[in-house]
Order: structure tokens, then sequence, then C-alpha cells
């Protein structure tokens, strides 16, 4: 209702919310969203009812359907986060409002359909394994442990898309020259709009982007190991204190399923663009060639996606180790 509410009035107002550069949400658009906002709230109330098979259908199809659209509206999110992290200043105030109600609706929605697909098989809503007794009482976790070794390699290797990116950027703000661009040009250009946390890491040759995919790096590899789920040492007074579950796992998917998309739109693009499928994005400073663009396009792809790949993946291996059973309850065979 809260999301609805918000669309309706932007769309009456003629507010300009901005889904990409120089394009914004219609006013069309807008009322369709609240619709099927509104169709979403009604699916979650009756999902708690015991339905027949068409209303069943009828429950999951309108979760799917808004999970997913919502989902694509939160694209946007890891480029807000990097304008944030760096002071960089917000381009749209009600662009990233927008961001912010399609990823709560996404992550409540994904909560919702996940509790109701266990409620469909006769497992535990809350915990998800079949078993006999309330749902309600104290919970047991597992004890922690590092991510299988086939994991582990996976992320790995995904996290090496990254480097051509980070090299690109690290040198021209060094000062070198990469794809066209001298590193001079580079540090201009961006200096211009830099702000003091970006200019200080420029001065020690560290691109402010490539400090905020260390700080997915460090994400990841919390999913993959113990520290992840019990505080280190360097915590201090939370050290050997039990990390709460969803705090790694909710920016996890929230970062990860975006970077995943976009990246995936350019590691398309780049290819087509090469061969001459797209046409070529014209050069702006401080790139002089349409050819260098191209490249950077295909190695931001390889960086977003590989990073967004990697946490879904950790999320996903996480979210099964660390996933507690209702306690002082019998287990049941779920019927084949």
């Amino acid at each position: 209702m809260l999301y609805a509410g918000v669309e309706v009035t932007w769309a009456a107002a003629g507010v300009t919310v901005p889904w990409k550069e120089h394009a914004s949400y219609a006013p069309a658009v807008q009322f369709l969203l609240a619709a099927l906002s509104l169709l979403a709230g009604c699916a979650c109330l009756a999902g708690t009812r015991t339905l027949a098979k068409p209303g069943r259908v009828v429950v999951a199809t309108a979760l799917i359907t808004a999970l997913l659209v919502f989902v694509v509206g939160t694209n946007g999110l890891p480029i807000y986060f990097v304008t944030l992290v760096t002071l960089s200043g917000i381009e749209s105030a009600t662009g990233l409002a927008q961001v912010l109600l399609n990823t709560a609706g996404a992550a409540l929605l994904l909560l919702v359909g996940l509790s109701y697909r266990r409620r469909l098989r006769g497992d535990c809503p809350r915990c998800g394994r079949p078993h006999a007794g309330a749902s309600d009482g104290p919970l047991a976790h597992p004890a922690p442990s590092r991510a299988p070794r086939r994991t582990r390699i996976s992320v790995y290797l995904l996290m090496c898309g990254l480097l051509p990116w980070a090299a690109a950027k690290c040198i021209w703000t060094l000062g070198g020259n990469a794809l066209g661009v001298a590193g001079d040009d580079w540090q201009r250009t961006t200096s211009a709009s830099a702000s003091g946390p970006s200019k200080a890491a420029a001065s020690v040759g560290i691109d402010v982007t490539v400090l905020a995919a260390m700080v997915g790096i460090f994400l990841l590899l919390g999913l993959l190991y113990v520290w992840g789920q019990v505080f280190p040492r360097w915590t201090l007074f939370l050290s050997g204190r039990r990390v709460p579950r969803l705090l790694p796992l909710i920016p996890a998917w929230l970062t990860g399923i975006p970077l995943a998309m976009y990246g995936a739109v350019l590691i398309i693009m780049s290819p087509l663009i090469a061969v001459g499928v797209l046409p070529e994005i014209k050069p702006s400073p401080p790139f002089t060639t349409s050819s260098g663009i191209t490249w950077m396009v295909a190695f931001g792809g390889l960086a977003f996606a590989g990073l967004g790949i990697g946490l879904i993946v950790a999320a996903r291996s996480y979210a099964a180790r660390t996933r507690p059973v209702c306690a002082g309850v019998t287990a049941t065979q779920r019927p084949e």
C-alpha cells in the first residue's frame, strides 16, 4: 500500500522519476506498478489461507510476477551505493527512493514467496524442514563451517573478472595510459566531480570504485569462511558471537542480483558493438576512441557480472550452511 501510494502520488503530481540516464518513468507505468504492488499485497494475504489449486496458481503467479518486476527495478542500487559511499552526491532523490522501494518490495516478496512455497510442500514455513510440532519455538543453529571447495574455486574464478577493469582504473589513477585514455585526462575529468574521499584514494593510486569493489570482495570472503558466521577477534566486543544470518545475506542478495544483471547486459553489448550489430559508442572525454569505450564496456561487464554472480553463489552456500532448524521438535519424513 505504501509503494502504491508513492507511485500514484508521483504520477498524479508529475514528479520526474528516472529509471536510467536521460529516461524517466511514464505516469502510466507508475500507475501500473501501483496496481501490481496492490495485487502482490492481496496475494500475500491470500497465501496465508488454504486454497484450492486454481487459487494457489493465481497466488504463485502474482508473487513471481511482482518479484521479477521489483528485482529489475533494483538495477541501479550498486551505482547509488557507490555515489553515497564516495560522497559524490545523488543525481536524483526520487530515483534513489524508487530503487529503495523496489529493493524493499523484492526482499519482502522473496521472504513471503519462500514461506509460501514451504507451506505448500508441507515443510515448516520458518525453518523449511518437515517436522511435527509448533514452528514458533527456539531455533538451533548449525556449527560454523566454510563453503565447499568447489564453491570456493567457482567464486575465486568469478572474482578474476574484476582484474581487467580494476587494472585499467588503477593505471589511469596512477597517471598511465590505457585503452586510448591518457592518465592526465582521466584525472582531470574525474577530479572535477570527485569528493574528498575520492581524491584521497586517488592520491595513493586507488580508484574509489575499485575500493567499493573491495568491499564486495570482503563480503564474498565472509560468506565463504567461518569468520562470516562467528565474529573474529578483531571485532573486539563482538568477538566470538554468532553473526546474525541476514546481516551478510541481505546485502549479498541486494547487490549481487543487480550487479549480475547489469554485468550480463554489458557482456552482451560489447561483442555486438564490436561486430557492428549495435552502433559504436561515440567517444567522450577522457576516451578518445570508440574501441577504447567498447573494451571498457567488456571489462565492466566481466567485473560486475563476476562480482554479482560470485555474491549470489556465495550467498546461496552461506544460506544453506547456516540455515537453522526449529529446536525441540521431531523431524518427519516428507511423503514421496
